[in-house]
């Protein structure tokens, strides 16, 4: 039997969900930076610290001339290993031998092929990997990647205090450093999710933040030590759509696409590889959610399955929606997942996932859409069209997504 609320608690818990949304939907002086999820190429996947200024110049000049750029990928985020300490005046370096050039030279560089550079650091004296930090040493350097012409920095929280409020002023430090930097630089908040920054990111400078602990190349966890695969963070962002919209976004982490189980971090704690369905279906559901996208795939020595899917313009064009409204997910009994986002130009985009490992045959009425009488629906994979009547009908494979754009007559 299912529990009924009350309907004192009802209203009660009504009031609670809409008091969230007002204090959330506070304007910040940053939601301007990114008005739209970031879409780019991330290193650390597939390189991990093996990154160096040759490496860089050769992946914006891949993104410049192959199609990601005019796509929409627009940055390049360098991440962990790029530093060497600090000099004598303390202003944080890079590692000389990996960038004999210096940043400001590889900014200059990759501004020159049309695309943005991020950088990343950390919120204690030590990185992730074990490199220089930036904690008690925000303002400084803030205004050294102001200097470089630095476009975004993702700020991680390893080996930091696992304290709610510590993250918040530890993020709020580097956030109004950035502010007072001279330049304009988004914030990645990658604290991962723990300390619940859906409540505090925003306000602490966070363009987007991360929700979960990082993605590993596989459908789901199945060894249960800590990896989350696609449909794990699927999960953990289904409840927190209220939460995001223009400037401030839900980080589900970098995009596994083309991967194939040949990553470096992301080949961990289970992580073999997926099926390019299953990529598919993380390049629909991260669209529908509204994530940013980072690419972490060989960019350098991609196949053609894998462009397929990334460069999709339809898939993306649902990501970067102006409206930057999210997709909630619509109370639909069955094994598949029915999912709805408010699209510009009163369209929507409908999404139906099978997260079973079989075939599911589904049929639903189209009213769960809404009250036209008929709808025109462009498959955004199949690039095919229908006009359905009153209901929806098909099959879809194990871990299949699929992703319509719905218009009324």
């Amino acid at each position: 039997m299912l529990y009924q609320v009350p309907k004192i608690q009802k209203r009660f818990l009504s009031i609670m969900v809409l008091l969230a949304i007002v204090l959330n939907t506070k304007a910040t002086p940053r939601d301007s930076l990114a008005p739209t999820p970031p879409m780019g190429f991330m290193t650390w996947n597939k390189y991990e610290e093996n990154i160096n200024e040759q490496l860089i110049r050769q992946i914006a000049d891949k993104m410049a001339t192959d199609g990601y750029a005019a796509a929409g990928y627009k940055y390049i985020f360098i991440d962990d290993a790029w530093q060497g300490g600090r000099d004598k005046r303390n202003n944080i370096i890079p590692d000389p031998k990996k960038f004999p050039s210096g940043m400001k030279a590889l900014a200059d560089y990759v501004h020159s092929r049309g695309l943005l550079l991020g950088i990343y650091s950390d919120a204690a004296q030590l990185t992730c990997a074990g490199y220089t930090g930036s904690y008690d040493f925000e303002e400084q350097d803030a205004k050294t990647f102001a200097e470089w012409g630095i476009d975004y920095l993702k700020y991680d929280y390893c080996h930091a205090p696992s304290d709610s409020a510590v993250a918040h002023k530890r993020y709020k430090e580097m956030g109004d450093a950035l502010q007072n930097s001279g330049r304009k630089m988004a914030l990645g908040i990658c604290e991962w999710g723990q300390l619940n920054p859906e409540k505090w990111a925003r306000q602490a400078g966070g363009s987007l933040w991360r929700i979960s602990y990082d993605v590993r190349d596989m459908w789901k966890d199945i060894v249960k030590q800590g990896g989350m695969g696609i449909l794990d963070i699927i999960n953990i962002a289904e409840p927190l759509y209220t939460y995001a919209g223009p400037g401030h976004w839900l980080d589900m982490d970098m995009l596994i696409v083309g991967l194939d189980g040949k990553g470096g971090p992301s080949s961990d704690l289970g992580g073999i590889g997926c099926s390019y369905t299953e990529y598919q279906t993380q390049m629909s559901m991260w669209c529908m959610f509204a994530s940013p996208l980072a690419m972490s795939h060989d960019i350098l020595n991609e196949n053609e399955a894998t462009r397929r899917i990334l460069l999709n313009k339809e898939i993306i064009a649902i990501n970067q929606d102006a409206l930057g409204n999210v997709a909630r997910r619509i109370n639909y009994p069955g094994t598949c997942r029915i999912y709805l986002r408010k699209l510009s130009g009163n369209r929507q985009a409908l999404a139906i996932m099978n997260p079973s490992d079989k075939p599911q045959r589904l049929q639903f009425p189209l009213s769960i859409i809404g009250k036209e009488a008929q709808y025109t629906l462009k498959d955004v994979w199949e690039n095919t069209t229908t006009r359905p009547q009153k209901t929806w009908k098909g099959t879809l494979q194990p871990h299949e997504t699929k992703v319509f754009i719905v218009k009324a007559p």
